[in-house]
């Protein structure tokens, strides 16, 4: 990595490229959607057609022309435009130099950012960098216990902050916003790390505790296990009773093999047999490729699936609470249990041996609960002014990590990794733009002046009073990957709401953008149904419409629904260059801090899985190789 390409004054040098772009197309992402028809938003800002806007993005075309281009190109010399928009109307006239525009103002555009893979080998390629090592038989497999978002999210970030912490020579890492704790405990289980996670939840660092105060128990017995199963190889008595052994991830594979067909059970049977005549070591790494999965799968799910040790019958703990309470769709679902009795004998006596040696070896392979095996929950709302050692007692020189932290809460995770001499690395990805705090807010609403804001957070930006507006920071979260591949907005939703507007402006003497109706599209079975409940909603008199009134609005307005549809895929196309906007401002200020030795933009996750995918990188460590 060229130290010209990251140096503070490039930095700086892309942040007036794309406030430039910004300061012509910002006007579009700020623009309400609820208001769009009472307001003429169309007509405001476009001098196109509807339909020439959505073929062009359907077209999709080679929109990546240099940044350059438009610093030193800044209106067309024909047209009189800028980005394509007319210099005199302020309207957009040419779709193509927009799009064109967009592209070369994002992340990617730029070239502003490292690849996950890169920012490795840099960290790994370093005097002080030790190797990265993983605990031994902790081969965790989180696509079981997680869903597919999550488990990429985890195992791709924390393949860095263990790089992180092996070239700062750190064993401790601090997740602020740990939610249910899925980087905690991954980072604890696959690296060995000592790892507090603190969120302002108590339901959720309670749920963790509970897991916690079972696990202890957990592990004395499975410890006593492996005593035994390291002298002894012949195969326990069997029993009914032995089926409290075996955890709820065996047992959801066990009934994948129940239910398989016949063949597939005589094939199983038979390779079950030659198992049974193998040697120790054979086995032993048959199971090291799956130490840790059923184990794992209990600690992450919610308290119920990982039962009191003294329940002798697994079939009466609840099934899956965790999961049973998400969304559909979150999470794919297991395969139903089947019932103990059903279980042949030589099933269930597998099944107990290859659980016990599973478990015993990785409590004793990992040195059990003293080595850092399970990471600490602590409920805590933390600022940049929070003093961790009050929150930490036994804190010492440490990582300090964010996955999707919401709003403010991101801005200061960075500044408390400035601030707190033992935070020696950082590595950031935020999320929910919207709930940003602007310094320079006009209305001053979201930020006053005796609180410390999320944005601007360098100094750059702050001397320039910079402000975006909350709607074009809500444009930011949109996910233009995503509706790229057809995973479009909920466009009728959007429809409805502002014909709502509409109406809300004929016959009733006081509206506002800002009056929320609540999830009452959802319920609709109808445009006229969803006006009615947003009446009620809203406690207005309802004797002033009828149903055909109400109809007549929606078939009005149904033909320029389009014109809503094309103005919004501007918005999803303008939403990276926000966001990158909010990023390189994070950047530029850990750039600015004489003491960091090392920042950067990461690419960690794939867009398509995890729009939010950029995080900030930043070391503190003197010494390093790395450039700044």
């Amino acid at each position: 990595m060229a130290s010209s390409i990251n140096s503070l004054e490039a930095i700086q040098k892309k942040i007036d490229a794309v406030k430039l772009f910004l300061s012509v197309s910002l006007s579009i992402a700020n623009a309400h959607t609820v208001d769009f028809y009472t307001c003429d938003v169309w007509d405001q800002f476009m001098a196109v057609p509807p339909v020439e806007v959505l073929t062009e993005i359907t077209l999709n075309g080679d929109h990546k022309r240099a940044p350059e281009h438009y610093l030193n190109h800044g209106s067309g010399t024909t047209k009189k435009t800028t980005f394509g928009f007319c210099d005199d109307s302020k309207r957009l006239v040419d779709v193509a130099e927009l799009l064109e525009a967009a592209y070369a103002h994002s992340l990617p555009g730029l070239g502003v950012c490292v690849g996950r893979t890169e920012l490795l080998q840099s960290l790994r390629h370093t005097d002080n960098a030790q190797p990265l090592e993983e605990v031994p038989a902790a081969v965790v497999e989180s696509d079981e216990f997680m869903n597919s978002k999550k488990s990429h999210e985890v195992q791709a970030m924390s393949e860095v902050v263990a790089s992180l912490a092996q070239r700062c020579r750190v064993k401790q890492v601090i997740d602020v916003g740990s939610g249910k704790g899925y980087l905690c405990s991954f980072l604890s289980l696959q690296y060995g790390l000592q790892v507090y996670g603190i969120d302002s939840s108590s339901v959720n660092t309670h749920g963790a505790q509970e897991r916690n105060r079972k696990l202890k128990k957990y592990s004395r017995a499975y410890q006593r296990h492996s005593k035994a199963n390291r002298t002894q190889t012949v195969m326990p008595p069997s029993g009914q009773e032995d089926l409290e052994d075996i955890a709820p991830g065996e047992r959801a594979r066990g009934d994948m093999v129940k239910t398989s067909g016949d063949a597939e059970k005589e094939e199983g049977k038979g390779r079950r047999d030659g198992e049974a005549q193998t040697n120790t070591t054979g086995l032993t790494d048959r199971n090291e490729e799956d130490a840790m999965t059923s184990l794992t799968s209990a600690i992450l799910l919610e308290d119920n699936s990982l039962p009191e040790l003294d329940q002798s019958d697994p079939a009466s703990a609840p099934e899956d609470p965790f999961l049973s309470a998400l969304c559909v769709g979150m999470v794919e679902p297991t395969s139903p249990r089947v019932p103990p009795s059903e279980l042949s004998l030589e099933e269930r006596e597998r099944r107990k041996r290859e659980n016990l040696e599973r478990k015993a070896r990785s409590w004793v392979n990992s040195g059990g609960m003293g080595s850092g095996m399970l990471y600490s929950p602590l409920t805590s709302y933390v600022t940049a002014e929070t003093e961790l050692k009050e929150i930490i007692g036994e804190l010492e020189d440490a990582v300090m990590v964010g996955l999707h932290t919401c709003g403010d809460l991101a801005p200061s995770t960075l500044r408390m990794f400035v601030a707190k001499r033992e935070l020696l690395s950082v590595c950031s990805v935020g999320c929910c733009y919207h709930l940003l705090s602007e310094e320079f807010d006009p209305t001053r609403q979201e930020c006053p002046s005796s609180s410390v804001c999320g944005f601007p957070l360098s100094g750059y930006l702050r001397e320039q009073s910079w402000f975006c507006g909350r709607n074009a920071r809500m444009s930011a979260c949109l996910a233009l990957e995503r509706v790229a591949k057809g995973q479009g907005i909920q466009m009728e939703s959007l429809f409805y709401r502002a014909v709502l507007h509409v109406i809300l402006r004929d016959h009733y003497s006081s509206f506002k953008s800002e009056k929320r109706v609540g999830n009452v599209y959802s319920k609709a079975t109808s445009f006229v149904d969803y006006v009615w409940r947003a009446l009620r909603r809203l406690e207005l008199d309802e004797s002033k419409l009828s149903d055909g009134v109400i109809q007549g609005y929606h078939d009005t307005y149904r033909p320029r629904m389009v014109e809503m549809e094309a103005f919004n895929m501007l918005k999803v196309t303008l939403a990276p260059c926000i966001e990158g906007l909010i990023l390189l401002d994070r950047l530029c200020y850990l750039k600015e801090q004489e003491d960091v030795a090392f920042s950067t933009l990461v690419q960690l996750f794939d867009p398509l899985l995890s729009p939010r995918c950029y995080g900030v990188v930043g070391v503190k460590a003197p010494g390093t190789e790395l450039s700044k």
